[in-house]
């Protein structure tokens, strides 16, 4: 197993200018959360992508990132339960133009197949386009494995921000490089256990049944909130063994009207995972109040803060969380922002939870 990585800066020095104020109004130009700090620089380091091609009922996740950076300049830094992880430096990389065109090109084609219910026949023209829209998604793959790599192997914490749920995929490969054995904690309303879903193999529903079947260095993925799913996502869960387990939201909610705290049911999801962790949170897994564009909204599921304490004791637990993603972000069709504004602050709690878990911030007391 190679050597963890961690970032070169280990004495938590602040890399932000020393005349900066964070009780001071964002500019509208400003950085991720109002920052301007460089990523060469930055403990943190998202990587946004710009991606709905298969996303089957509901667009509009490619516009997520840029949504979620203008929502960052509204987010007050000062954090409840980290002190001041904004020092450690958070800086988002630009989106990559190829991929927003790829995206616009893919989607045209995704979208015959969707009307279709991914049957595609023997229509040559749509067994090109399919052809086309997987061909698309493994390009993807293969900028996001080198990005995510370049910057891991720099020292950096990587934080993936969507996008559709098939985005991540690539950073998952490039944490297995890197970091050897994890698992995968996974906030969602769905299992994600389709098998090339209408067809497309890297479908937004299919990216834990990828990561399980084609990254054998993912030992485990813990599921939480799961209540919208297929009986062949359940068989595959069942199969799967050790390697899946799910705290499915009824069962949960069960729990929770039963009276039991919500701290105990945290530390047994908690004591499932090993040493090594990352988090894949997509925001449907939220109760559909909080994300109302988002894809495929599903209701029950999590409030803010219940994510936040899972986030918080498995940080407080001596766990590393190598990285995370953040997917399915989608801002109103209207303009309305409420989802990014959401997501803005979702990604600093990831964010501030993982650099104290690297011992780059600390929690307060």
């Amino acid at each position: 197993m190679p050597p963890i990585l961690y970032h070169k800066r280990s004495d938590m020095t602040p890399v932000i200018p020393s005349d900066f104020d964070p009780n001071a109004a964002s500019s509208e130009d400003a950085g991720v959360f109002g920052l301007d700090v460089n990523a060469e620089k930055a403990a943190l380091v998202y990587l946004p992508v710009p991606w709905d091609v298969t996303t089957s009922y509901g667009a509009g996740t490619a516009r997520g990132p840029a949504a979620i950076l203008r929502a960052s300049r509204q987010v007050d830094l000062y954090d409840g339960d980290v002190l001041r992880p904004y020092e450690a430096g958070l800086a988002m990389l630009p989106e990559s133009a190829a991929v927003a065109e790829q995206n616009v090109s893919a989607r045209k084609d995704a979208e015959k197949i969707i009307a279709v219910g991914g049957d595609v026949g023997r229509d040559n023209e749509l067994k090109a386009a399919l052809s086309r829209v997987n061909a698309a998604g493994e390009r993807l793959n293969d900028f996001v494995f080198a990005e995510c790599l370049n910057q891991m192997k720099a020292g950096k914490i990587v934080g993936l921000v969507g996008g559709d749920h098939a985005a991540p995929f690539g950073a998952y490969r490039a944490a297995a490089e890197v970091f050897g054995e994890f698992a995968l904690l996974h906030f969602d309303a769905h299992h994600d256990f389709r098998i090339a879903y209408e067809g497309f193999t890297w479908s937004h529903a299919s990216i834990m049944y990828n990561a399980l079947t084609r990254i054998p260095k993912i030992k485990k993925v813990v599921q939480v909130g799961i209540r919208d799913y297929c009986e062949q996502e359940s068989d595959f869960l069942k199969n799967a063994g050790a390697r899946a387990e799910c705290y499915y939201d009824q069962d949960l909610k069960r729990r929770e009207f039963s009276g039991e705290p919500w701290a105990h049911v945290t530390g047994e999801i908690i004591s499932r995972l090993p040493e090594n962790v990352w988090i894949s949170l997509d925001i449907d897994g939220l109760d559909p109040k909080l994300c109302p564009n988002t894809g495929t909204p599903v209701p029950g599921g999590q409030e803010f803060y219940q994510v936040n304490w899972i986030l918080g004791e498995l940080a407080r637990s001596g766990r590393k969380i190598l990285g995370f993603d953040l997917v399915e972000v989608a801002p109103g069709l209207d303009g309305n922002e409420w989802d990014a504004n959401v997501g803005a602050r979702l990604l600093y709690k990831l964010s501030a939870w993982t650099l104290a878990s690297r011992g780059l911030a600390k929690i307060r007391p």
